[in-house]
């Protein structure tokens, strides 16, 4: 099933056939909270200088990732790890990197008081979009009280609680229908299922278990991220992350916590052989060791990432491969 036209799409293409820019007086209320959560998400009134949007990072056409390995936030500056796509977040238990967040609603507050990332206090956003003449009065209309942090929490959730997808080959073949995986995708699946062993992380619908991993990235020097044990002070969770789901994985390149990966091809020679990247890492999990898949078998386990690609996705993936 394709995706309807999002709320702010339509907007748009309302004021390009009419040829006049909308005012906020002009502007139609929208009649559902994650109708008002996208306006939100899209608009760069979430950061204190209003230059930097939820989407300035997590970009639409991106499957809602980033294309650099670290992001920019408010007065150019570099976040310290990657910017993760947010769609097939649904039915996550635990959220960024490091596992700080227990929901969306939580999520949101990170970077939105991240002094590097939108710069700006709860309580002065909350000013802000009660005394706004848009947003003040259509909170009011859809909820019947004036803006507060919890309602501002929840649109912006709800959105992201819409960006679920499941149009894709892999989709497809375990229903059996047509526009299925390929003979080289089912190949790569066997690898990934067994030879692989990817699975033993990334399972469930959304090919993550929402577990915290050390995959061989800190060695306490150049990959100095203790990532999980900052929040837990747990020395068991040092150089740990949390699992990412691979759900239109092949579009959200760099890859890992920090980006350190620019292509698929370097994801799977790492797996391959992870000490000839990291000799000297520290805590990694024993389940990491070296593959030895050969160049055609990483191939075919390439290709089998790639069919987890929503339809919606299938001409960057094309435009990336060519």
């Amino acid at each position: 099933m394709k995706a309807a036209i999002p709320f702010i799409g339509i907007i748009i293409i309302t004021f390009i056939l009419t040829g006049l820019a909308p005012t906020d007086a002009e502007r139609p209320f929208p009649k559902m909270p994650d109708e008002l959560g996208e306006l939100l998400f899209n608009d760069p009134i979430l950061s204190i200088d209003s230059t930097i949007s939820c989407a300035s990072c997590h970009r639409p056409e991106f499957a809602f990732a980033d294309t650099s390995a670290l992001s920019l936030g408010i007065h150019d500056q570099k976040t310290r790890r990657n910017t993760p796509s947010v769609m097939n977040t649904l039915s996550r238990s635990v959220l960024m990197w490091d596992g700080r967040a227990a929901s969306l609603e939580d999520q949101m507050l990170l970077p939105l008081e991240h002094p590097g990332e939108m710069g700006f206090h709860r309580d002065s956003l909350v000013a802000r979009l009660s005394d706004h003449t848009f947003y003040g009065p259509a909170f009011e209309k859809m909820f019947n009280k004036p803006v507060d942090l919890p309602l501002i929490q929840g649109v912006i959730a709800a959105f992201q609680r819409t960006l679920e997808t499941s149009d894709t080959p892999n989709d497809r073949w375990l229903m059996d229908m047509e526009g299925g995986l390929n003979d080289q995708q089912i190949r790569g699946r066997a690898i990934f299922f067994n030879q692989g062993n990817c699975i033993e992380c990334h399972f469930t619908p959304d090919f993550t278990g929402d577990e915290f991993r050390n995959i061989g990235l800190f060695n306490g020097k150049d990959l100095d991220d203790e990532g999980r044990f900052e929040t837990t002070q747990d020395s068991s969770d040092l150089g740990k992350f949390k699992v990412p789901g691979l759900r239109n994985v092949a579009v959200t390149a760099p890859y890992m916590h920090n980006g350190i990966f620019r292509t698929l091809d370097d994801v799977i020679d790492y797996y391959n052989d992870p000490d000839h990247f990291v000799p000297d890492a520290i805590n990694r999990d024993t389940i990491i060791t070296a593959l030895g898949l050969s160049q055609k078998e990483k191939d075919d386990l390439k290709a089998f990432l790639e069919g987890l690609t929503d339809d919606r996705f299938i001409s960057l993936l094309e435009a990336r491969q060519n």
